[in-house]
């Protein structure tokens, strides 16, 4: 028995529960590829906050708490001012909303380029104060033997190649990659890197496709695409653009709901209501009793 928090929607508070844990665990995830093929393809989202965690939860696989939030949560530019404190406070809220998929939390930009002695230290703080099982890291070749040395210490890690948003500065835009010889060679190359340097699972994003399925097919570990394949072995997005709670959003995107105009209408509604003086009605107040 593992004491957990449940969270009650009711009252919307995490209370403890002992309860035994049923997460998948990181082998696991890694044990979906077998020889070379997966049968069941991955499911993995992302996921900022406890609440949004508990409803992904009995759909997916992984929960990826991604430095997206820098743009998605705290309207940023783009990913590169998200800090350890953003990461690790979201990871947590993630965990604690989350009894089945396997989390893992981004580590942001500056935070382990440095070194491996530098990813250790902040990748070991991650899973520390978030109780998250494992860390995804951009970067191919370049970062492999930083991946080994996490992998040989414990952390588990996910890696990244293709388009990598923290090198938007370096890439020029957030442009398909993969388009000439030499750049197709370089992703396949580095999801090789990657996999021999003990990486549980790699995401391929933003690559053409032919580039993404034989970086697939490479590689013993699962890929999972965004803007990549069907034929990778798992799939992820951002929750809140496959919701729509956006009105741009990338090519890749299919949008499943118009949760925003959902919102809007509601919040419309709520805010005629109270300016008719129509809300709160008696159902909404305390009367005295008698």
């Amino acid at each position: 028995m593992s004491t957990t928090f449940k969270l009650d929607t009711s009252t919307s508070r995490a209370n403890p529960t002992p309860q035994p844990m049923k997460r998948l665990t990181v082998p696991k995830i890694r044990a979906h590829k077998a020889d070379g093929e997966t049968k069941d393809p991955l499911v993995m989202l992302t996921a900022y906050t406890a609440r949004q965690a508990q409803l992904l939860d009995a759909h997916c696989d992984m929960l990826l708490v991604g430095d997206s939030l820098g743009q998605v949560i705290y309207g940023l530019p783009s990913t590169i001012p998200v800090t350890l404190d953003m990461m690790a406070n979201h990871a947590a809220a993630v965990v604690r909303g989350s009894y089945h998929s396997v989390v893992i939390v981004d580590m942001p930009f500056g935070s382990y380029e440095g070194s491996k002695e530098q990813a250790f230290e902040s990748a070991s703080r991650l899973l520390k104060e978030s109780g998250a099982a494992a860390v995804k890291l951009e970067g191919g070749e370049q970062m492999a033997e930083t991946v080994s040395f996490l992998n040989q210490r414990g952390i588990p890690v996910m890696g990244h190649v293709g388009l990598t948003p923290q090198a938007v500065n370096v890439l020029g835009g957030y442009m398909a990659r993969g388009r000439d010889d030499a750049e197709a060679e370089k992703i396949v190359g580095d999801a090789k890197a990657l996999d021999e340097a003990g990486a549980f699972a790699i995401v391929l994003e933003g690559v053409l496709e032919p580039i993404a399925i034989e970086a697939t097919k490479a590689v013993s570990c699962p890929t999972i695409g965004i803007g990549a394949s069907a034929q990778c072995d798992g799939q992820v997005l951002v929750t809140e653009d496959m919701l729509g709670m956006f009105e741009r959003v990338p090519r890749f995107v299919k949008k499943y709901e118009n949760i925003a105009e959902v919102i809007e209408k509601t919040v419309a509604q709520y805010a005629e209501e109270v300016r008719a003086r129509s809300f709160p009605t008696a159902d909404q107040t305390y009367q005295p009793k008698g």
